[in-house]
Protein backbone atom coordinates (compact mmCIF):
# COMPACT_ATOMS: atom_id res chain seq x y z
CA UNK A 1 0.00 0.00 0.00
CA UNK A 2 1.34 3.43 -1.06
CA UNK A 3 0.92 6.55 0.53
CA UNK A 4 0.56 9.50 -1.41
CA UNK A 5 0.12 13.22 -0.40
CA UNK A 6 -1.14 15.89 -1.95
CA UNK A 7 -2.50 19.83 -1.18
CA UNK A 8 -6.08 21.07 -1.20
CA UNK A 9 -6.02 23.20 -4.60
CA UNK A 10 -7.92 25.95 -5.54
CA UNK A 11 -8.22 27.49 -9.15
CA UNK A 12 -8.94 31.40 -9.29
CA UNK A 13 -10.28 32.23 -12.55
CA UNK A 14 -9.74 36.50 -12.46
CA UNK A 15 -8.36 39.41 -13.80
CA UNK A 16 -4.70 41.04 -12.54
CA UNK A 17 -3.93 44.03 -10.12
CA UNK A 18 -0.73 45.75 -10.75
CA UNK A 19 -0.98 47.34 -7.00
CA UNK A 20 -1.27 43.40 -5.68
CA UNK A 21 -4.44 44.46 -3.62
CA UNK A 22 -7.26 42.86 -5.35
CA UNK A 23 -7.47 40.36 -7.94
CA UNK A 24 -5.43 37.33 -8.79
CA UNK A 25 -2.99 38.85 -6.45
CA UNK A 26 -5.16 39.04 -3.67
CA UNK A 27 -6.56 35.36 -4.53
CA UNK A 28 -3.18 34.05 -4.68
CA UNK A 29 -2.22 35.55 -0.83
CA UNK A 30 -5.15 34.27 0.70
CA UNK A 31 -4.57 30.96 -0.27
CA UNK A 32 -1.12 30.52 0.73
CA UNK A 33 -2.02 32.43 4.01
CA UNK A 34 -5.02 29.42 4.50
CA UNK A 35 -2.49 26.73 3.63
CA UNK A 36 -4.13 25.95 0.33
CA UNK A 37 -2.32 25.29 -3.24
CA UNK A 38 -3.30 28.41 -5.64
CA UNK A 39 -3.52 28.13 -9.18
CA UNK A 40 -4.57 31.09 -11.75
CA UNK A 41 -5.82 31.56 -14.93
CA UNK A 42 -5.68 35.10 -16.09
CA UNK A 43 -8.66 37.02 -17.61
CA UNK A 44 -7.61 40.53 -17.43
CA UNK A 45 -4.54 42.75 -16.82
CA UNK A 46 -5.31 46.02 -15.24
CA UNK A 47 -3.60 49.02 -14.23
CA UNK A 48 -4.50 49.86 -11.43
CA UNK A 49 -2.92 51.58 -7.78
CA UNK A 50 -4.63 52.31 -4.44
CA UNK A 51 -6.60 55.31 -5.68
CA UNK A 52 -8.40 53.34 -8.76
CA UNK A 53 -8.22 51.71 -12.50
CA UNK A 54 -6.23 53.48 -15.53
CA UNK A 55 -7.03 50.90 -17.54
CA UNK A 56 -7.60 47.45 -18.37
CA UNK A 57 -6.70 44.94 -20.90
CA UNK A 58 -8.74 41.59 -21.57
CA UNK A 59 -6.85 38.43 -22.77
CA UNK A 60 -7.53 36.34 -25.50
CA UNK A 61 -10.73 34.12 -24.55
CA UNK A 62 -8.64 30.98 -25.90
CA UNK A 63 -6.16 31.72 -23.69
CA UNK A 64 -8.49 32.04 -20.67
CA UNK A 65 -9.99 28.80 -21.77
CA UNK A 66 -6.81 26.72 -22.39
CA UNK A 67 -5.68 28.33 -19.12
CA UNK A 68 -8.44 26.77 -17.05
CA UNK A 69 -7.85 22.98 -18.83
CA UNK A 70 -4.53 23.21 -18.53
CA UNK A 71 -4.93 23.58 -14.58
CA UNK A 72 -7.75 21.40 -14.41
CA UNK A 73 -6.03 18.17 -16.51
CA UNK A 74 -3.09 18.15 -14.30
CA UNK A 75 -3.75 19.75 -11.30
CA UNK A 76 -7.30 18.61 -10.81
CA UNK A 77 -8.69 21.47 -8.41
CA UNK A 78 -11.79 20.89 -6.04
CA UNK A 79 -12.82 24.33 -5.76
CA UNK A 80 -12.75 27.21 -8.24
CA UNK A 81 -13.33 30.89 -7.35
CA UNK A 82 -14.14 33.05 -10.12
CA UNK A 83 -13.69 36.89 -10.61
CA UNK A 84 -13.50 39.48 -12.81
CA UNK A 85 -14.30 38.59 -16.11
CA UNK A 86 -14.46 41.54 -18.57
CA UNK A 87 -16.54 40.39 -21.56
CA UNK A 88 -19.28 38.14 -22.56
CA UNK A 89 -16.89 36.29 -24.60
CA UNK A 90 -14.77 35.11 -21.27
CA UNK A 91 -17.54 34.46 -19.96
CA UNK A 92 -18.78 31.88 -22.35
CA UNK A 93 -14.95 30.43 -22.80
CA UNK A 94 -14.97 30.09 -18.75
CA UNK A 95 -18.57 28.47 -18.48
CA UNK A 96 -17.30 25.98 -21.40
CA UNK A 97 -13.85 24.91 -19.68
CA UNK A 98 -15.51 24.36 -16.48
CA UNK A 99 -18.71 22.48 -17.22
CA UNK A 100 -16.42 19.37 -18.22
CA UNK A 101 -15.13 18.99 -14.47
CA UNK A 102 -17.73 19.82 -12.37
CA UNK A 103 -15.84 21.89 -9.76
CA UNK A 104 -16.99 23.65 -6.31
CA UNK A 105 -17.88 27.19 -8.10
CA UNK A 106 -17.46 30.53 -5.88
CA UNK A 107 -18.30 32.64 -8.23
CA UNK A 108 -17.58 36.74 -7.00
CA UNK A 109 -19.49 39.39 -9.52
CA UNK A 110 -17.02 41.59 -10.47
CA UNK A 111 -18.96 44.96 -11.97
CA UNK A 112 -17.78 48.34 -11.04
CA UNK A 113 -14.32 48.81 -9.38
CA UNK A 114 -14.51 50.82 -5.71
CA UNK A 115 -13.50 54.04 -7.83
CA UNK A 116 -16.48 53.70 -10.66
CA UNK A 117 -14.57 51.87 -13.35
CA UNK A 118 -16.64 49.27 -14.76
CA UNK A 119 -14.52 46.21 -14.85
CA UNK A 120 -17.75 43.78 -16.41
CA UNK A 121 -20.06 44.99 -19.70
CA UNK A 122 -23.34 44.86 -19.64
CA UNK A 123 -23.65 42.22 -22.27
CA UNK A 124 -21.05 39.88 -19.70
CA UNK A 125 -23.60 40.27 -16.83
CA UNK A 126 -26.24 38.86 -18.66
CA UNK A 127 -24.28 35.75 -19.97
CA UNK A 128 -23.08 35.82 -16.17
CA UNK A 129 -26.42 35.06 -15.38
CA UNK A 130 -27.23 32.71 -18.19
CA UNK A 131 -24.14 30.26 -18.17
CA UNK A 132 -22.16 30.99 -14.89
CA UNK A 133 -25.19 31.54 -11.79
CA UNK A 134 -26.94 28.09 -13.12
CA UNK A 135 -22.92 26.50 -12.45
CA UNK A 136 -22.24 28.05 -9.14
CA UNK A 137 -22.46 27.43 -5.43
CA UNK A 138 -22.19 30.15 -4.17
CA UNK A 139 -22.18 33.87 -5.49
CA UNK A 140 -20.90 36.85 -3.29
CA UNK A 141 -22.54 39.72 -4.63
CA UNK A 142 -22.21 43.16 -2.42
CA UNK A 143 -24.73 45.66 -2.95
CA UNK A 144 -24.47 47.43 -5.86
CA UNK A 145 -23.28 44.34 -8.08
CA UNK A 146 -26.53 42.71 -6.59
CA UNK A 147 -28.36 46.23 -7.43
CA UNK A 148 -26.77 45.75 -11.36
CA UNK A 149 -27.66 41.90 -11.80
CA UNK A 150 -31.25 42.28 -10.87
CA UNK A 151 -32.36 46.18 -11.32
CA UNK A 152 -33.33 45.95 -7.75
CA UNK A 153 -32.51 48.73 -5.45
CA UNK A 154 -31.63 47.90 -2.50
CA UNK A 155 -32.95 49.72 0.57
CA UNK A 156 -33.99 47.11 3.45
CA UNK A 157 -33.58 43.56 3.88
CA UNK A 158 -36.84 42.74 2.19
CA UNK A 159 -35.14 44.11 -0.64
CA UNK A 160 -32.27 42.32 -0.13
CA UNK A 161 -34.31 38.93 0.05
CA UNK A 162 -36.02 39.92 -3.38
CA UNK A 163 -33.07 40.21 -4.94
CA UNK A 164 -31.30 36.93 -3.78
CA UNK A 165 -34.99 35.15 -5.06
CA UNK A 166 -34.31 36.71 -8.50
CA UNK A 167 -30.58 35.04 -8.36
CA UNK A 168 -31.79 31.58 -7.01
CA UNK A 169 -33.91 31.41 -10.07
CA UNK A 170 -31.43 31.39 -12.16
CA UNK A 171 -30.08 27.80 -10.46
CA UNK A 172 -27.24 29.06 -8.27
CA UNK A 173 -27.13 27.31 -4.57
CA UNK A 174 -26.65 30.15 -2.14
CA UNK A 175 -25.98 34.23 -2.25
CA UNK A 176 -24.26 35.78 -0.18
CA UNK A 177 -25.28 39.29 0.11
CA UNK A 178 -22.05 41.20 1.30
CA UNK A 179 -23.05 44.28 3.82
CA UNK A 180 -19.64 46.11 3.94
CA UNK A 181 -20.89 49.35 1.78
CA UNK A 182 -23.30 49.91 4.28
CA UNK A 183 -23.22 52.36 7.23
CA UNK A 184 -23.06 51.15 11.04
CA UNK A 185 -20.86 49.94 13.72
CA UNK A 186 -21.50 46.45 12.90
CA UNK A 187 -21.27 44.94 8.83
CA UNK A 188 -23.72 42.14 8.11
CA UNK A 189 -23.50 39.50 5.33
CA UNK A 190 -26.62 37.12 4.65
CA UNK A 191 -26.43 34.22 3.15
CA UNK A 192 -29.76 33.17 1.31
CA UNK A 193 -30.72 30.08 0.13
CA UNK A 194 -33.55 27.77 -1.22
CA UNK A 195 -34.94 24.80 1.09
CA UNK A 196 -38.36 22.62 1.43
CA UNK A 197 -40.37 25.72 3.02
CA UNK A 198 -39.03 28.69 0.81
CA UNK A 199 -35.83 30.89 1.00
CA UNK A 200 -33.72 30.18 4.41
CA UNK A 201 -31.70 33.29 5.60
CA UNK A 202 -28.10 33.10 7.79
CA UNK A 203 -26.71 36.29 9.08
CA UNK A 204 -22.83 36.82 9.21
CA UNK A 205 -21.73 39.58 11.61
CA UNK A 206 -18.63 41.13 12.33
CA UNK A 207 -17.90 44.73 13.77
CA UNK A 208 -16.84 47.95 11.59
CA UNK A 209 -13.43 48.77 11.80
CA UNK A 210 -12.38 52.24 11.06
CA UNK A 211 -9.60 52.06 8.35
CA UNK A 212 -8.95 53.03 4.42
CA UNK A 213 -7.41 49.84 4.14
CA UNK A 214 -10.37 47.29 2.90
CA UNK A 215 -8.83 46.92 -1.13
CA UNK A 216 -9.61 43.90 -2.43
CA UNK A 217 -11.29 43.08 0.58
CA UNK A 218 -14.26 41.40 -1.74
CA UNK A 219 -11.97 39.29 -4.01
CA UNK A 220 -10.50 38.38 -0.65
CA UNK A 221 -13.05 36.91 0.88
CA UNK A 222 -14.51 35.23 -2.25
CA UNK A 223 -11.15 33.53 -2.41
CA UNK A 224 -11.10 32.62 1.39
CA UNK A 225 -14.66 30.74 1.38
CA UNK A 226 -13.01 29.04 -1.87
CA UNK A 227 -10.32 27.53 0.26
CA UNK A 228 -11.87 27.23 3.52
CA UNK A 229 -14.12 24.92 1.37
CA UNK A 230 -11.23 23.22 -0.10
CA UNK A 231 -10.45 21.66 3.18
CA UNK A 232 -13.72 20.67 3.05
CA UNK A 233 -15.99 23.00 5.22
CA UNK A 234 -19.71 23.06 4.25
CA UNK A 235 -20.82 26.67 3.03
CA UNK A 236 -22.01 28.48 5.91
CA UNK A 237 -18.17 27.08 7.66
CA UNK A 238 -16.34 28.04 5.37
CA UNK A 239 -18.48 32.03 4.67
CA UNK A 240 -18.09 32.05 8.54
CA UNK A 241 -14.12 31.64 9.26
CA UNK A 242 -13.80 33.35 5.53
CA UNK A 243 -15.48 36.42 7.19
CA UNK A 244 -13.27 36.50 10.66
CA UNK A 245 -10.15 35.80 8.21
CA UNK A 246 -11.01 38.84 6.39
CA UNK A 247 -11.83 40.58 9.47
CA UNK A 248 -8.72 40.32 11.30
CA UNK A 249 -6.34 40.90 8.09
CA UNK A 250 -8.12 44.26 8.14
CA UNK A 251 -7.64 45.19 11.25
CA UNK A 252 -3.69 44.36 11.18
CA UNK A 253 -3.57 46.72 8.00
CA UNK A 254 -5.76 49.21 9.40
CA UNK A 255 -2.91 51.36 10.36
CA UNK A 256 -0.73 50.89 7.55
CA UNK A 257 0.34 53.59 4.88
CA UNK A 258 0.55 52.33 1.44
CA UNK A 259 -0.18 54.72 -1.26
CA UNK A 260 -2.20 57.73 -1.30
CA UNK A 261 -5.69 55.54 -1.16
CA UNK A 262 -7.53 52.72 -0.31
CA UNK A 263 -4.74 50.69 0.82
CA UNK A 264 -5.00 46.39 0.93
CA UNK A 265 -5.86 44.22 3.78
CA UNK A 266 -2.65 42.46 5.69
CA UNK A 267 -3.47 38.93 4.51
CA UNK A 268 -0.30 37.73 5.75
CA UNK A 269 -1.52 38.59 9.68
CA UNK A 270 -1.22 34.74 10.50
CA UNK A 271 -0.04 32.56 7.70
CA UNK A 272 -0.62 29.27 8.23
CA UNK A 273 1.37 25.88 6.80
CA UNK A 274 0.54 24.45 4.22
CA UNK A 275 -1.91 21.72 4.52
CA UNK A 276 -0.90 17.80 3.54
CA UNK A 277 -3.44 14.94 2.82
CA UNK A 278 -2.48 11.73 2.86
CA UNK A 279 -4.46 8.85 0.69
CA UNK A 280 -3.66 4.82 0.53
CA UNK A 281 -3.42 3.47 -3.09
CA UNK A 282 -2.50 0.00 -3.71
Amino acid sequence: MKTTKSYPIVLSIAGSDSSGGAGIQADLKTFSALGVYGATAITAITAQNTVGVHSQCALDPQMVYDQVVAVFDDLSPSVVKVGMLSNEEIVVAVAEALKAYSPTIILDPVIISSSGHRLLSVAAQEALKRVLLPMSTLVTPNIPEIEALTAINISSSGDKERAASALLDFGVKGVLVKGGHEQGSVKSDILFSLSSGGIESLEFTSESIDTRNVHGTGCTLSSAIAAFMSRSLSVEEAIANAKRFVTEAIRAGSDISIGKGFGPVNHGFNPQKMLVYESKKS
